[in-house]
């Protein structure tokens, strides 16, 4: 395959012929794009069992362990739909490179990093990497197939592998830790990425949207500082609550600067966002569906590695271990909801699932101190995350599909800010639920209630998203 040539006149061209949509060409093309989100995703949740190693290794204190995790979160938030605008002026391919480049080269610098400063800053390069990459990899994905089952096909298969990633990463850094040290969570990115970057080179060919327009700098300066303040506000609740200043000072002041932000689109010849793109009920439902849904599926993995290793004693790896029925779970969801999608309508669908996962969310709130691998962990694990890969697919599928060509990059990263900022908002929440129903104590009925609480609360936001989902979505993804 060759680089098409041409710049602004390459209009939305799709990454291979259509008349090679079925070939293994295609699929080496969506698999090369999966697997770039599969380290994105993996990356959110891979360092969590390697802290108390980071920290005896690089001395880090209290707060800057917990930035470990917050440097890559926020960053990758907060330059998401920087990245998908970029992707959709510079070429999707393009930024796929640079992105997963970038994330590839601070992996490597994490990894040899002896100061504590040398990581967290580190563990924030990755997240800007992160934010290129996550919407060309969903837009490429897109682009090389034809609209129709076969694009449902392949958003699942995108799906299934991002959600993998996040479920994978208390296995894979709980091994990896064990066997070797803290350092690989972060090195093996290095020759994967490698891989990754070698394989989209040769097969991706190059797709913009070709309109001509330029980037619009105030409009990325104003977003990417807003969503970066209203993630760090959201990630201070846990150590300081919703009403000390070092919550609300960043809360307040980033919403204002995103409401600054609209105000500048309103007005901007080119803007990063044009607001247009919410006149579509299928992106604006979508996305508001998408990060209510995340809201309990990102804290779900938290939830349940903290239960297995603090009240029922599994070492990090047994419960990497424990928890793969339902990443297994979540992989047959989103590959299953293309064909229910085709008989029953994505809108449909995507309710059924969060139902489901609500009805794990459920059961797992009758958890004990003592409770059982098959009653406390594997049953609800598998219901839960069956859910979540039966409602992300159609998500995806609806909010993509109603994107106009020249939008489609930013669309992808629309979709990706609200499953990432749903996440951070409501691992933030249910955190603090916990904590309050904990009330200090540490003992293993203590932090069963307080885990039982937050489960019982993520019930009530996935009903509301199956709820929200009935009235709102359009019942199919639009051709």
């Amino acid at each position: 395959m060759t680089v098409m040539a041409q710049a602004s006149s390459d209009v939305q061209q799709p990454l291979i012929p259509a008349s090679a949509a079925r070939s293994s060409g295609t699929w080496a093309v969506i698999l090369a794009a999966c697997a770039g989100q599969f380290l994105v995703v993996l990356d959110v949740s891979v360092v969590n069992v390697a802290l108390p190693s980071m920290r005896a290794d690089l001395g880090l204190s209290t707060t800057g362990l917990q930035w470990v995790l917050n440097a890559y979160s926020i960053a990758f938030a907060g330059f998401m739909l920087l990245g998908g605008r970029a992707a959709d002026i510079f070429g999707r391919k393009r930024m796929f490179l640079v992105g997963l480049g970038l994330f590839t080269a601070a992996s490597v610098a994490g990894g040899l990093a002896q100061e504590g400063w040398q990581l967290l800053a580190a563990r924030a390069v990755q997240g800007l990497g992160a934010a290129v990459l996550a919407p060309a990899t969903l837009t490429i994905v897109t682009a090389a197939v034809p609209p129709g089952p076969a694009r449902a096909r392949a958003i699942a298969t995108w799906t299934a592998v991002g959600a993998a990633g996040g479920a994978a990463g208390g296995l894979v850094g709980g091994a990896l830790t064990d066997l070797l040290s803290w350092r690989w969570v972060l090195l093996i990115n290095v020759p994967f990425g490698a891989l990754v970057l070698v394989g989209a080179a040769i097969r991706f060919t190059e797709s913009r949207a070709g309109d001509g327009r330029r980037l619009d700098l105030p409009g990325a300066v104003l977003v990417t500082g807003g969503l970066a303040a209203v993630a760090y506000g959201i990630v201070q609740t846990e150590e300081s609550g919703w009403t000390a200043p070092a919550t609300l000072l960043p809360l307040l002041g980033g919403l204002a600067v995103l409401g600054v932000f609209l105000a500048v689109e309103k007005r901007t010849a080119a803007p990063l966002m044009p607001l247009k793109v919410f006149r579509s009920r299928a992106v604006s439902a979508a996305n508001v569906a998408m990060l209510v849904c995340g809201s309990a599926s990102f804290a779900m993995w938290f939830f349940m590695t903290v239960y297995a290793q603090n009240v029922l004693s599994y070492t990090p790896f047994q419960a990497g271990l424990a928890l793969i029925p339902s990443s297994l779970s979540v992989i047959v969801g989103s590959k299953l909801a293309p064909r229910l999608m085709a008989r029953a309508g994505a809108r449909n669908v995507a309710a059924i699932g969060a139902l489901v996962a609500a009805t794990g969310f459920g059961l797992q709130t009758t958890m004990t101190a003592d409770g059982t691998y098959l009653t406390s962990i594997l049953g609800p694990g598998i219901l839960m995350m069956a859910g979540v890969g039966l409602a992300a697919t159609p998500l995806a599928s609806l909010a993509t599909s109603g994107a106009e060509p020249g939008d489609a990059g930013l669309v992808a990263g629309l979709i990706n800010t609200s499953r990432t900022m749903g996440g951070a908002l409501g691992l933030a929440v249910l955190s603090t639920v916990a904590a309050a129903r904990t009330a200090g104590g540490t003992d293993p009925e203590a932090l069963t209630a307080g885990y039982a609480l937050a489960f019982r609360t993520g019930t009530g936001l996935l009903l509301a998203a199956a709820v929200l989902m009935v009235l709102w979505l359009p019942r199919r993804a639009e051709s």
